[in-house]
């Protein structure tokens, strides 16, 4: 099983627009593939939408042995039009959009990987939570998430979408004699 580390996640440049947006094409390949036609059927990527996430959000992505692997997208705006009331009130959520892993390296550990170092970024960035959403449809990866610690907090269509929304409260810790709150990481023993 493969094994990405959060120092293994390093924020793209403009240069890895290209493999980015194919990787993100192979895995609406793969998914169509799978499940059938579906909304990722009809996904554009392109060089200049990666380069346009990257100008806008945090967008990061894995390498294993040179190979792009998996690639993310953070940022703090929401990626939905409309009310979002149904998540916990917070100060500071960060969105987690765009994730892929290359088709031949899924099921090896390296989304949950991913999972692990966006919480140690959370943590670190500081924000309060971390939402997401996945397809209401079996190509979703409503149970990857559950699996990684997110609540599912909604189920409710956007844009013709059927969708399940989730969150992951960043974890605080209290020092009583230094008169102040910092984020810590959750870390989870190897199982």
């Amino acid at each position: 099983m493969l094994n990405i580390m959060p120092e293994r996640l390093q924020l793209a440049r403009d240069e890895d627009s290209a493999a980015i947006a194919s990787l993100r094409m192979a895995v609406a390949r793969q998914l169509t593939a799978q499940f059938g036609r579906g909304v990722w059927s009809f996904a554009t990527e392109s060089e200049w939408s990666v380069r346009a996430d990257i100008a806008t959000s945090h967008v990061y992505l894995a390498r294993h042995e040179g190979v792009l692997a998996a690639s993310l997208r953070l940022s703090t705006r929401p990626p939905w039009l409309g009310a979002i009331d149904f998540f916990t009130a917070v100060r500071t959520p960060l969105y987690l959009t765009t994730m892929a892993v290359a088709p031949k390296m899924q099921r090896q550990g390296i989304g949950r990987g991913c999972l692990e170092a966006v919480k140690v970024i959370a943590a670190e960035w500081p924000v309060d939570a971390l939402r997401l959403d996945a397809y209401d449809a079996p190509a979703g990866a409503g149970d990857f998430y559950r699996k990684a610690g997110f609540t599912e907090c909604h189920r409710g269509d956007y844009n013709g979408t059927p969708l399940v929304y989730f969150e992951y409260l960043v974890p605080k810790v209290s020092f009583p004699n230094k008169g102040r709150t910092v984020l810590a990481p959750v870390r989870r023993e190897a199982s």
